[in-house]
């Protein structure tokens, strides 16, 4: 068998003697062709109007080409040795050879499994999207015939291909934009070692080198930081007081599955490894063909696989799949940082100033299988499912470290303190010291697994009883033996030993626990009031939903003072009067109290919208008998919620039952997707900026330690902004001071957090960002400005909803122009798509509302209402104080410029396609053509507003990539337009499902394209 693979291998082994010519420097940035040439490929306008007519000359060419495929070891490649350092054009070639190599690969796997024909109708489309994409894409009229006849090339190849072509054809650039994605994150810790090297040869050897000199890195931040005055104490002050806490979610953003995921990881392994041989600047023969082959394989494996979830996952499942990155990544890359910050600090602040073991500059929470807002999926029993299989997941990665230490601590002697624990005829102290606490832990194992047996099935009679109290329940207990251990190395000289893997699993046990990710509840605040309502009328009291909220407050503050219980299980629990959501509602604050220490973090109530929101979920913890309550956090969404969040906590702050039970803290969650979905981008950020502001101010001024929550997405639509170190700097002042906690979902965990090298990358940004963010001077805004914000935010508000809320045409033209309909058959999330199954677009979530735009290029939810806004007062007599604005008021600059970049990536006659191909109703239709004007006037009101004259000019990166991306997506989307069109009128069951598939495909291969989904 093994000698038939070989042989099987040989039929699309690349001739290592053929070399294609070099690619155009330009032409290569980011994505190379198909088959990752440009022989034959016209670099003229003229040749791109002749080629359309003469495909087959250059279909042959690029045949010939994919026979030669590329290698991870081509001698066109730049060298990178150990003694001779390369530039960053150098750096970027290597990123284009290592496109150009798995291009070829990829075009030779298509061609072998797939055929010639197959392979010729992918680089026909190709090449036609190119040619689209230099005739001006629509934006240049004077080459619009060719533009014209370019585009309906494209057209025609996708209406010629079967239903079973436009599944495969998709999937070929599906897959190219996903390994070119795999490239440019390894690429992203290429440059990274690189500057970092760089940075080492400049400062000379005295220097530690450990984090990079950029400005968003601890390495540049503080040296920045000491420049302008601060004192070593003060940055070191901040750094060991400051957390950011990551709070992974699961929103379905992630459209990859998870064996892709891991193969796209193992080729940014392979990838790397490659550099390191290069680097050494000889290499065998033999290393090549294996590393190559590594490559191969890899690729081959990622084609025959099924792309595709076929159902959607169980909460645990997603839960297991989402805590992942913390066992495969963050366990060593978290650990590995912190060695890294504290190297930092002592070279640039001095010796005394080493990382202390007690700080957590990080700590990572979860809301997968907590998170019950609109998913009937999530019940108490899930959730307790989730808690224990995360305590098995923690106590099995610290047992495993344990058992590496205890391997290494042969040493004979220790501390008195530790001799008397273990005795005097120990020989081997630590490992006679070790040995009970690997056996606890493992009893900790058995325990959880044991109460998971009791959720899932019941108590089975050969069940071992294992009491509390002999496992580890609380971090602080295995941290307690833990520091014992580590002061006995230290006091007797083994420094080195206890700065090694004991000092790893120290600040593992600070960061993660024993319950790896605490997760949060969230559920709406509706569910709460129906549940309280259901009380009061067993209790003779009325209806509470009926009651004004004056009524409601004191009823509860009366109740909270009271040690009666409301009401006992045996009340609701066979009780009709009892609906299954209210008795759902009320186990699930009965499965909170059974939870141990640090197994939950925050109760969230999403939809906030008073002060009895907050009251009835502390009155409903303490009634069910939870001990200690989850702090209570009031989730502000919609515009009209974050306008009266202030209102609403100022009430909340001065209720004395209620101060009693915070503590002097508080935490707030600030809604960015749905606030944005509601009164559209501008008006949404700026009441949210607005809103920390007023909460924070009234916090200070009533004397709470106020901590906001940060509900943010990927996209600009939904509050995510690619630069994490600017985004947390243009906040409004006095609102972070060191305490950050923000979502991490979906796609973003992975592109953040998926690799070591970035997510050592990720850790250092965040560190970087609230040091600095504690220490720069950013003043309010002035009286003007505000005037000025007020009135762009409520024309552009206006202007926005008018449209998708007020204009009737708008529904169908969403639905029929977008593949929204489509996007609840993607299994990538346990929850339905709306809140409400039967409601409209009102009721649909941020995530696909957003994802429906993303897929069409249109971006309409991140600009609609912008243009507007930014016209009206450009024309009024504010138009130089406004510009002024722009430039001084580094929030509203930051806002502005993302919307830019999310124009730059914007394309209105891909938008046109899906209109002409789907949309029938002639109303809706007019819609179209009005949004698409809407679209051109804030085009233009963007330029004028920056001073551009070109969207993001001075971002050379992001337009060269956009510039070799674009076609790739531009493929998708027709092929997609094209699926739309047959499946909305497909009554064949059988083609039916290759439509689907094919559908979602595209959806895949333009989510990979554009970056992210929802």
């Amino acid at each position: 068998m093994r000698r038939i693979a070989i042989n099987s291998l040989s039929r699309v082994r690349l001739n290592a003697s053929s070399r294609s010519r070099h690619c155009s420097l330009v032409q290569s940035a980011h994505f190379q062709t198909l088959s990752s040439l440009n022989n034959g490929i016209p670099t003229s306008l003229d040749a791109s109007k002749n080629f359309v007519h003469d495909k087959q000359s250059r279909l042959k060419s690029t045949r010939a080409a994919v026979d030669t495929e590329q290698t991870l070891f081509d001698a066109n490649r730049a060298m990178i040795s150990k003694d001779n350092g390369v530039g960053g054009d150098d750096l970027d070639r290597q990123l284009r050879a290592d496109v150009k190599t798995m291009g070829s690969i990829l075009g030779s796997t298509i061609k072998y499994f797939e055929g010639e024909g197959t392979f010729d109708k992918v680089e026909s489309l190709r090449l036609a999207a190119k040619a689209w994409r230099e005739a001006g894409a629509g934006r240049d009229g004077s080459k619009q015939d060719s533009c014209d006849e370019a585009f309906k090339s494209m057209i025609s190849t996708a209406e010629s291909l079967s239903s079973a072509e436009l599944k495969t054809v998709s999937r070929a650039f599906a897959h190219f934009c996903a390994i070119a994605n795999a490239a440019e994150y390894h690429h992203r810790a290429r440059r990274n070692a690189h500057k970092l090297a760089m940075f080492a040869i400049s400062e000379g050897k005295q220097s530690v080198a450990a984090l990079g000199p950029d400005s968003d890195s601890c390495g540049g931040v503080l040296p920045q930081m000491l420049k302008e005055g601060m004192s070593p104490q003060e940055i070191f002050d901040t750094l060991t007081s400051q957390q950011v806490e990551l709070v992974l979610t699961a929103h379905p953003t992630e459209v990859n599955r998870r064996t892709l995921l891991d193969k796209h990881r193992r080729i940014q392994y392979l990838l790397t490894e490659a550099d390191e041989l290069r680097a050494k600047g000889v290499i065998t023969q033999f290393q090549k063909k294996e590393l190559d082959d590594a490559l191969k394989r890899e690729i081959w494996l990622i084609w025959q696989s099924d792309e595709l979830s076929r159902r959607k996952p169980s909460v645990q499942e997603e839960a297991e799949r989402g805590t992942l990155v913390v066992e495969t990544v963050l366990w060593e890359a978290l650990p590995s940082f912190l060695r890294k910050l504290d190297a930092t600090m002592i070279d640039l602040l001095g010796d005394k100033y080493s990382l202390p073991l007690e700080a957590a500059p990080f700590k990572i929470s979860s809301w997968m299988g907590g998170d019950r807002d609109g998913n009937p999926n999530v019940t108490p029993n899930v959730t307790r499912e989730v808690c224990l299989r995360n305590r098995i997941r923690a106590a099995t990665l610290l047992k495993n470290d344990l058992g590496e230490i205890t391997g290494r601590l042969s040493t004979t002697f220790c501390n008195d303190e530790l001799r008397e624990k273990v005795g005097p005829d120990a020989r081997a102290p630590y490992r006679a010291y070790l040995a009970p606490m690997m056996a606890k832990l493992g009893l900790t194992i058995e325990w959880a697994e044991q109460e998971l047996r009791k959720v899932k099935k019941g108590v089975t009679p050969d069940d071992k009883v294992i009491g509390i109290d002999e496992i580890y329940v609380t971090k602080k207990q295995l941290m307690d033996e833990m520091l014992v251990l580590y002061k006995s190395l230290c006091e007797t000289g083994n420094h080195l030993t206890a700065e090694g893997k004991v000092l790893d699993l120290l600040r593992n046990l600070s960061a993660f626990g024993l319950t790896l990710c605490p997760l949060d509840i969230r559920q709406e605040s509706t569910r709460h009031t129906e549940a309280l309502d259901a009380i009061t009328k067993h209790l003779g009291l009325g209806s509470y939903s009926e009651w004004d909220e004056e009524t409601k407050i004191s009823w509860l503050q009366t109740e909270l003072t009271n040690k009666r219980p409301l009401t006992r299980r045996s009340d609701w629990k066979d009780s009709e009067a009892f609906s299954d959501t209210v008795k759902d509602t009320l186990e699930t604050f009965k499965m909170i109290a059974e939870q141990h220490e640090d197994s939950l973090n925050a109760y969230v109530i999403s939809q906030a919208t008073s002060a009895s929101d907050v009251l009835a979920v502390l009155l409903l913890q303490i009634d069910a008998g939870v001990k200690n309550p989850l702090r209570v956090v009031p989730l502000f969404e919609t515009l009209d919620d974050l306008k009266g969040a202030a209102g609403t906590m100022k009430t909340l702050f001065n209720l004395p039952v209620y101060r009693g039970h915070i503590n002097g803290k508080h935490e707030v969650m600030i809604g960015y997707s749905d606030s944005a979905k509601d009164a559209g981008r501008l008006a949404a950020s700026w009441a949210q900026y607005e809103t920390q502001e007023a909460l924070a101010d009234l916090a200070k001024e009533s004397g709470i330690d106020l901590v906001f929550f940060h509900g943010k997405g990927g996209t600009v639509g939904r509050g995510g902004n690619p630069a994490t170190f600017k985004a947390i700097l243009s906040h409004a002042p006095d609102t972070i001071n060191g305490k950050f906690r923000v979502t991490e979902q979906g796609e973003m965990i992975y592109q953040n957090f998926g690799h070591p090298n970035r997510a050592e990358r990720s850790l250092d940004i965040y560190t970087a960002a609230l040091c600095a963010e504690k220490h720069t001077e950013r003043a309010r805004p002035t009286a003007e400005y505000r005037d000025l914000m007020n009135k762009l935010s409520d024309v552009s508000c206006d202007a926005y909803r008018q449209i998708v809320r007020e204009d009737e045409r708008f529904v169908p033209y969403f639905r029929s122009a977008t593949p929204e309909l489509e996007l609840a058959n993607l299994n990538i999330g346990s929850r339905p798509a709306k809140r409400n199954p039967t409601g409209g677009v009102e009721s649909l979530r941020a995530i696909p509302w957003n994802f429906a735009w993303t897929q069409t290029r249109h971006n309409l939810p991140t600009w609609l209402g912008v243009g507007e806004g930014i016209n009206a007062i450009l024309n009024s007599d504010d138009g130089d104080k406004f510009r002024e604005m722009y430039n001084e008021f580094g929030s509203f600059r930051t806002t502005i410029d993302l919307v830019e970049m999310v124009l730059a990536k914007s394309e209105p006659s891909i938008a046109r396609h899906y209109e002409d191909v789907l949309v029938h109703d002639e109303k809706a239709k007019e819609l179209g053509a009005h949004i698409r004007d809407v679209h051109n006037v804030t085009e233009d009101a963007i330029l004028d507003l920056t001073g551009h004259s070109s969207f993001c000019e001075s971002n050379e990166l992001l337009n060269r990539v956009l510039q070799v991306r674009n076609p790739y997506v531009d493929c998708s989307n027709v092929l997609q337009a094209e699926i739309l069109k047959r499946l909305r009128n497909c009554d064949d069951s059988e083609e039916k499902q290759v439509l689907e598939d094919a559908l979602l495909v595209s959806i895949t291969g333009i989510a990979n394209g554009m970056g992210n989904t929802g």
